[in-house]
């Protein structure tokens, strides 16, 4: 057997809430690699904030031409400064509407860059993985959470660099016209800072839970409308009702909750700014009455005073946005940084011109550590042997055909084939050797040609046709109106059980693995048409090495071997006669389901 090489390890994922400044440097990736978009729209709002700022000192310019009496007011230079403001807030409105289209077109790509990768990393993704998070879940981080930092993005990149810009520069242009007036946001400016920032630290945690209730709810919602026929047959609505009005009330409470104090934020902002102009009025009108201030410069101020108060009444909402789009990235982020499977060995092989011999030795595993499922299993399947799997719910054989995959790794012990331990060979090629029929069929929205075809891109119409006349389903499909063009609608809904099952088996039945496993695959037909698939369902496993998995003990009767598997371990093994005679597990499980 060949050497074993310790596999690489796969990145782990770090527990616990990401950083602040790290899920911003995240995001800021993302941005970086539409560094163009991004230069251009920065500029072009310097531009634009530029240009409307300039609009305050032209206006009270142009009341300062206009003076008590008749025939005192200076129209040409009022009509002089109104057609700069005009000219000025026209091309930055421009402006605006430009970098308004830039973002919208900035953040759409960011966010189908960022699906894009959660999806590459769902394909990467153990089977584990699935086995332990709820799809609600991980649909709402890919929709929700995704969709929350798309809209923060699409105005809170270009509203932080305009809010900056304002303050700098009514900053600058207040302290041109006065500096006594100015002295007036030393007080309310810190108060503000201080309001913010105790506030803010309160938010953080009430986003995190906020993110999280949505997407237990989904989740729930989700689990709720797939399994709506059992709900429907136990009669169990009422249930189900409160069950959701539970959890949609926790929900609806962490977005009061985070609703509540961003609304206590703005209040008190707005009461500082409010004061501010009220202390900017009495002041400035004293200054006017002493002379120490021109009356256009006395409106001037107060409009860059606006200016100058806005964004900081503005910061509390952008903080807060930030923060519900720091959560949702947090949440979308510990998905992207969760540990992939794991990378094959260094000197892994392809498995290649597989004959098909299958070896367990003292295998031993545990889907968690302190619960073992198997224990020391051996065993020894020949090339081309029919293996049957029986035993009760929970004894461990789909944990065998999860092991044969390797949608786990084996605790200790060794699973070879063809004398290679397939730890030594690439996941792919291994998965390759197989062909699998589960007990729970899958199949996507397409045409029934494109689900055969799944597993083979070049198979062609008439190989498409054989396949589906050796499961017996092509008389079904040549009813449709359109035939093997008839789209199936998500998951197949539109067709029976039986139907999809066997055009499950339809599609194993395209592909030359040297390997076979059946999972149940044939529980949702009934005993006529299961009877009727067997010539075809022999015909595919001919010359294979094949693992079925049954519940129905009169479908595996001609195994070569039967492996009777209780508490994770090989209790009895042999042919059917002989398992039968010696009236043991199998015999007692053979009778229980015929003696009726």
């Amino acid at each position: 057997m060949a050497e074993i090489k310790k596999e690489k390890k796969a990145p782990k994922n770090s527990a616990g809430p990401k950083n602040g400044r790290y899920v911003a440097a995240r995001l800021f990736g993302y941005l970086y690699r539409f560094k163009w978009l991004l230069f251009l729209s920065l500029v072009l709002t310097v531009a634009s904030n530029f240009l409307s700022l300039i609009g305050p000192r032209l206006a009270g310019y142009a009341i300062d031409a206009i003076t008590p009496g008749v025939g005192k007011v200076q129209f040409d230079r009022v009509f002089y400064y109104c057609a700069l403001m005009a000219a000025f807030f026209l091309f930055s409105s421009l402006f605006s509407y430009v970098i308004s289209v830039l973002m919208i077109r900035l953040s759409q790509r960011v966010t189908a860059e960022m699906r894009g990768d959660v999806f590459r990393k769902l394909m990467d993704l153990p089977v584990g993985f699935f086995d332990k998070t709820p799809p609600g879940d991980i649909l709402s981080r890919v929709t929700y959470d995704i969709d929350t930092i798309n809209t923060t993005l699409s105005t809170s990149v270009v509203q932080i660099l305009t809010s900056l810009i304002t303050v700098v520069m009514s900053f600058v242009m207040m302290l041109s016209i006065n500096v006594p007036l100015v002295s007036i946001f030393v007080v309310t400016i810190p108060l503000s800072i201080f309001i913010t920032r105790s506030k803010l630290g309160k938010l953080t945690p009430r986003y995190r839970l906020r993110t999280r209730k949505v997407g237990e709810l989904n989740s729930f919602s989700e689990e709720t409308v797939t399994g709506h026929s059992t709900v429907k047959a136990y009669g169990r609505e009422s249930v189900m009702e409160e069950r959701f009005a539970s959890r949609h009330t926790e929900t609806m409470d962490a977005w009061f909750d985070v609703d509540y104090h961003q609304c206590t934020v703005n209040a008190s902002i707005n009461f500082i700014n409010n004061l501010s102009m009220a202390l900017i009025s009495v002041v400035g009108a004293l200054l006017y009455f002493f002379s120490y201030l021109s009356l256009g410069n006395l409106a001037a101020f107060v409009l860059y005073s606006n200016k100058f108060s806005g964004p900081i009444s503005e910061a509390a909402n952008l903080l807060t946005d930030l923060q519900s789009a720091a959560a949702a990235a947090e949440r979308v982020f510990l998905l992207i940084d969760e540990a992939p499977e794991q990378v094959d060995a260094e000197n892994a092989r392809e498995l290649d011109h597989v004959r098909g011999h299958v070896k367990i030795s003292d295998v031993t595993f545990g889907y968690t550590p302190e619960k073992e499922i198997i224990h020391k299993l051996s065993l020894e399947v020949p090339q081309g042997g029919l293996i049957a799997i029986v035993g009760p719910t929970g004894a461990g054989k789909t944990t065998i055909i999860n092991l044969l995959m390797r949608f786990y790794d084996v605790g200790s012990g060794a699973i070879c084939i063809d004398g290679e331990d397939i730890r030594t060979v690439t996941r792919k090629s291994l998965r390759r050797a197989y062909t699998m029929v589960l007990q729970d069929t899958w199949l996507f929205s397409g045409t029934i040609f494109e689900n055969i075809a799944y597993a083979r891109e070049d198979a062609t119409m008439d190989e498409v046709v054989r396949a589906a006349k050796a499961a017996k389903i092509h008389s079904f499909i040549a009813s449709l109106p359109e035939g093997y063009n008839t789209v199936l609608s998500d998951n197949a809904v539109n067709i029976s059980k039986g139907q999809r099952q066997l055009l499950t088996i339809a599609r194993a039945m395209l592909l030359d693995s040297r390997m076979l496993i059946l999972d149940e695959a044939t529980s949702n037909v009934d005993t006529k048409t299961e009877l009727e698939i067997q010539d075809a369902m022999y015909s595919l496993m001919k010359n294979k090495t094949c693992f079925v998995i049954a519940h129905r003990l009169s479908t595996i009767q001609n195994a070569d071997h039967i492996l009777v598997i209780q508490d994770g371990a090989v209790v009895e093994q042999g042919v059917h006669a002989e398992l039968i005679a010696r009236d043991g597990a199998y015999s007692r499980l053979y009778h229980a389901q015929f003696e009726t």
